[in-house]
């Protein structure tokens, strides 16, 4: 009999990926993120097996108490974890965020628009926000790119809480109104 029971919640699937709620199995590939130098450099830093363990562990409990958090994202071609994204707030953040993070043999594909996208809706739909974050290091200049294409933009600088590492970040942002407008340029990556 197993003791573990699997966290139920939403998904959302688009032309080719699947959004869900993390599962164990999920793991190996997160682990590729936040373990290697170069892909976790703007999300923390990169971690030993067990501190991404830990950090692993949170999205999943979010899920629980919050009712919201990051999606796994699941190629739908190979079933393979392609990384995280959505909706993210912890105590003190400077917003209602969506972000991400992507293994780095799926960069370049446009996955990361793709859910994004997705989220933006999702999280504007069902979670009542007005306005979405991106906290982003000035040198990360691939998720400024991500965050202009989705429409987003910036005004100011902050100061990440403690336990976000308390870096500066640029703060891209955009509008329930001015997503209506910007996402109608993904309606064809929003449809499965």
């Amino acid at each position: 009999m197993s003791l573990v029971t699997p966290l139920q919640g939403p998904s959302i699937e688009t032309s080719r990926l699947l959004l869900r709620v993390p599962v164990i199995e999920d793991f190996a590939g997160y682990c590729e993120i936040v373990c290697d130098e170069d892909a976790a450099r703007y999300i923390g830093g990169h971690l030993d097996q067990p501190g991404a363990w830990r950090r692993f562990l949170q999205m999943p409990g979010a899920w629980q108490l919050q009712g919201f958090a990051m999606f796994s994202i699941v190629e739908k071609s190979s079933g393979e974890f392609v990384g995280q994204v959505g909706p993210w707030y912890p105590l003190d953040w400077p917003g209602h965020e969506v972000g991400w993070a992507i293994r780095p043999k799926f960069f370049g594909k446009g996955y990361a628009l793709e859910a994004a996208a997705a989220t933006m809706d999702w999280a504007f739909d069902n979670l009542g926000w007005t306005r979405i974050v991106h906290s982003i290091q000035a040198p990360n200049e691939a998720s400024k790119v991500l965050a202009r294409r989705l429409g987003s933009h910036t005004e100011e600088v902050v100061e990440l809480p403690p336990a976000g590492s308390g870096v500066e970040v640029e703060l891209w942002h955009q509008s329930r109104e001015e997503w209506a407008t910007n996402r109608l340029k993904f309606l064809d990556l929003l449809s499965p």
